[in-house]
């Protein structure tokens, strides 16, 4: 089967072709491209679209907002995003990192999606052609029954306090490999005690996920090993780590409290 490609110079003409049958919006490629690759069959034509404005990063006091077509390389790039760095390192190598943008990352399938665990970390918001803004974390329960014809356009968020966000992925390949386990936590702290936690999951279901119960645990308590010994614990409430080539589920379950407990203490 034969297949097409349309480039359109704004996103609303892209959101437009997205609505007839058979298409499939690509951005950076490393998603749609494997899947022609393989050969899959439920689309013929592929859009896209070169729209400037996301490919934009801006921050401010007021927060932060970053494309769709923004790339990892590009993060990496950006001054006001060094917090964000260690996500876009996490995804593949430099190739991978130069096509792979954030928008294509909402939609990667566990165990890939490291920098949308971070974006989880951070509250963000995501703006949607056609649906307007939504949660991060509603977007991503939702994400399979929005449409194709549904073109995200950027994230935003504010921009973490000085060092309250950390990021840690575990892999069995350095330093590009899929991921056992993706973590990420913004932990705000006063008078020695957590007053806010968001803590993000990869790998611990189809798709990125908020452990809430860890995150009720652990404010209110010091950030000591005592401290944070409920969180570890309520972390495996409610997660579903799927077993791939990569580890199984039972393994994922096992070393999830490690990680997350070096993490926060870290």
């Amino acid at each position: 089967m034969g297949m097409s490609l349309q480039t359109f110079s704004t996103a609303s003409e892209a959101q437009a072709a997205l609505g007839a049958s058979g298409v499939r919006y690509m951005g950076g490629g490393t998603l749609v491209v494997r899947a022609v690759n393989e050969g899959d069959l439920s689309f013929s034509t592929i859009v896209r679209t070169t729209d400037p404005a996301l490919s934009a990063i801006e921050t401010s006091d007021a927060g932060v907002r970053v494309g769709a077509s923004v790339t990892m390389g590009m993060v990496l790039a950006h001054p006001g995003l060094s917090y964000l760095a260690p996500a876009a390192r996490a995804v593949g190598g430099p190739a991978v990192r130069n096509m792979a943008t954030v928008g294509g990352n909402l939609f990667a399938p566990a165990p890939y999606g490291d920098f949308t665990v971070a974006l989880l970390a951070l509250d963000a918001k995501v703006s949607v052609s056609g649906s307007g803004e939504m949660a991060l974390e509603a977007f991503l329960q939702e994400r399979d029954s929005l449409g194709a014809s549904a073109l995200v356009t950027s994230v935003t968020f504010a921009a973490p306090a000085t060092d309250s966000f950390r990021f840690l992925k575990v892999s069995r390949v350095h330093p590009k490999g899929a991921a056992v386990l993706t973590i990420a936590a913004d932990i705000r702290e006063e008078a020695g005690s957590v007053v806010q936690a968001r803590i993000a999951l990869g790998c611990m279901a189809d798709r990125a996920i908020r452990t809430h119960a860890a995150e009720a645990a652990l404010v209110g308590r010091p950030r000591t090993k005592e401290g944070i010994a409920p969180a570890l614990t309520a972390a495996l409430e409610g997660i579903d780590p799927p077993t791939d080539a990569i580890a199984s589920a039972w393994y994922r379950r096992e070393v999830l409290p490690v990680h997350l407990g070096r993490l926060l203490l870290g």
